[in-house]
């Protein structure tokens, strides 16, 4: 193939490389701003696809998170690549942060009655023999939180995106006027 490796990756370098981007974490989060801010599409689109993928990042369907994002940004008219971009936030880094909120959240707004007693090691044989004693917790307790973090994404994004986007229009007619021939009467 033309843009593979000679010297594939093992898979613990693979992970390594998730985990931490050998190019480092600034300049993939440059990245992806710049990617973002790119998006040909309007200022509300934008915003309400990103805040969508952020809001399902705090959910616990860690493999449905794509595509819960893209169905909420399209109910809403938001930008589906941005969803996707979106849910970057939810990452090895952040995951274990957000599920601990949204269990301890959940729980609260359930009273403490959700979990009666749960093991000091939670296995997955665990949470396949008891799957709502950490899901119903952690899904209720998402729900606010994922309200939250839309409202929080969105209108700051939604005010960057159009300030971006205005000087991109602005630097495009400078650029184009630049280009112009003079014509010069006589």
């Amino acid at each position: 193939m033309m843009f593979r490796r000679r010297q594939p990756l093992s898979r613990l370098n693979r992970i390594r490389a998730y985990v931490w981007p050998r190019s480092g974490l600034r300049r993939s989060w440059r990245y992806n701003v710049r990617r973002l801010q790119r998006i040909e599409d309007s200022s509300y689109s934008i915003a309400a696809g990103l805040a969508c993928g952020v809001a399902v990042a705090f959910t616990p369907f860690v493999g449905l998170h794509f595509v819960l994002a893209a169905l909420i940004a399209w109910l809403i008219g938001g930008n589906i690549i941005a969803s996707a971009l979106g849910t970057l936030v939810g990452n090895p880094w952040t995951f274990p942060l957000f599920f601990l909120w949204t269990y301890q959240l959940g729980h609260w707004l359930l009273g403490g009655a959700a979990v009666r007693h749960l093991p000091d090691d939670i296995t997955l044989r665990y949470l396949i023999d008891h799957p709502m004693r950490l899901l119903l917790p952690m899904a209720l307790g998402s729900i606010p939180t994922a309200l939250a973090a839309w409202a929080v994404t969105f209108f700051p994004t939604r005010i960057l995106i159009e300030r971006a986007q205005k000087l991109r229009r602005s630097r495009i007619q400078e650029g184009a006027a630049r280009n112009q021939p003079s014509r010069k009467t006589s």
